[in-house]
């Protein structure tokens, strides 16, 4: 019996019960035969049932028969470790069909009970948003394909005018000519970054140790760009490896910290670059119903100002930038290179500290022949 938060007559201690009611997230605690032995406020909102009527049934009473909550509470009793579960879908007999995030975490002091928390979709959209983020980096590939063929080709021919008319012209006019070629070498490089979007062939993909890759964008970073800048490093050492490529981690993650640097704005800015193992969470990809674990998690912080709240849902989208010399193109091709390598990547930012987060699934062994494709 779940001494602390086993709801009684009298009820649990006024502090815990002050706590677990403030929570906008539904709370339960659960035993091993799925019998309810808590729920706070937001649960009782959620189920739009009392906690008199909640508290001694069994969950299957009042989520839909076969949901996916049930067998994951299961998994949880059997192996003893938490699971976070995005974009789960949740039945109820008086709300219907919601889709949610829930975590289901053993209490350490008592084995035979889990903890079972609820995330609406509207306190969720954040992860949710991350295959919108990937469609939205791919969304310019058609128009990435035709700005290569129907735009470079004429530039070209307006360079080779302009190199043309420079030769004849008087030193006043040379400077209008070179003008000319200097913006359309601008807009070739332009159209040329986009042309990335269009590649659509896989990765060659081998195991690679993320901290080497931090390591070396930590000191481009402070030989360059950040050199006024303080970079902090706390990592889990035993980190398994990264199915991925080398060259594009290290392109993503000098991204993310060349954003972080021109978003700090005095000189006591701080860059924290931070991997963890998360082994609960999983994401449902597209097309499928397998779900994908994403266990490494990598984060670039900063204490800047923050990105701007109405900027905030869009901020991987092309063309959305807050830099007024920018292209807006920077994380889009992140979220792409993220997606390729079957990862997502989200932000959460507020002031004085913005989170970008990397989650990627592990080497596990699987693809030695990629890895001998690719390494010989």
């Amino acid at each position: 019996m779940v001494q602390v938060l086993n709801q009684t007559k009298a009820g649990p201690p006024p502090d815990a019960t002050i706590v677990l009611n403030a929570m906008p997230h539904p709370v339960i605690i659960l035993d091993k035969h799925l019998h309810i032995e808590y729920v706070n406020d937001s649960a009782q909102q959620f189920f739009q049932a009392s906690a008199a009527i909640l508290v001694g049934h069994l969950l299957n009473d009042f989520v839909a028969f076969g949901s996916p909550v049930l067998t994951l509470i299961e998994q949880v009793f059997a192996r003893g470790v938490s699971v976070n579960e995005y974009g789960v879908e949740i039945g109820t007999p008086r709300q219907g069909d919601r889709s949610v995030d829930i975590q289901v975490t053993p209490l350490a002091e008592s084995p035979e009970h889990v903890l079972l928390i609820i995330q609406l979709r509207t306190m969720a959209a954040k992860m949710d948003r991350q295959l919108t983020h990937r469609g939205a980096a791919r969304s310019v590939t058609g128009m990435a394909a035709i700005l290569a063929h129907e735009i470079k080709n004429p530039l070209s021919g307006i360079r080779g005018a302009a190199q043309l008319l420079e030769l004849s012209s008087n030193e006043e006019d040379k400077t209008l000519t070179r003008l000319i070629c200097e913006e359309t070498d601008r807009i070739c490089q332009l159209v040329d970054r986009m042309e990335v979007f269009s590649d659509e062939r896989p990765i060659p993909r081998v195991p690679v140790n993320i901290h080497l890759v931090l390591g070396h964008v930590k000191q481009l970073a402070l030989t360059g760009f950040a050199k006024r800048i303080k970079i902090l490093e706390e990592y889990d050492p035993s980190l398994p490896a990264v199915l991925g490529d080398k060259d594009q981690l290290i392109q993503v993650f000098l991204n993310l910290v060349k954003n972080a640097a021109e978003a700090i704005e005095d000189h006591d800015g701080e860059i924290t670059l931070t991997t963890a193992y998360r082994p609960g969470v999983r994401l449902t990809m597209p097309g499928s119903r397998d779900r994908v674990s994403l266990p490494l998690e990598i984060c670039v912080i900063d204490n800047g100002p923050g990105v701007p709240h109405d900027l905030l849902p869009h901020l991987f989208d092309p063309f959305v930038t807050t830099k007024s010399s920018g292209t807006g193109l920077g994380l889009a091709l992140v979220a792409k290179i993220i997606g390729d390598h079957g990862g997502i990547i989200e932000c959460d930012s507020q002031p004085r500290r913005t989170i970008f987060r990397v989650l990627l699934p592990m080497h596990t062994g699987a693809t030695v022949t990629d890895e001998k494709q690719y390494t010989e």
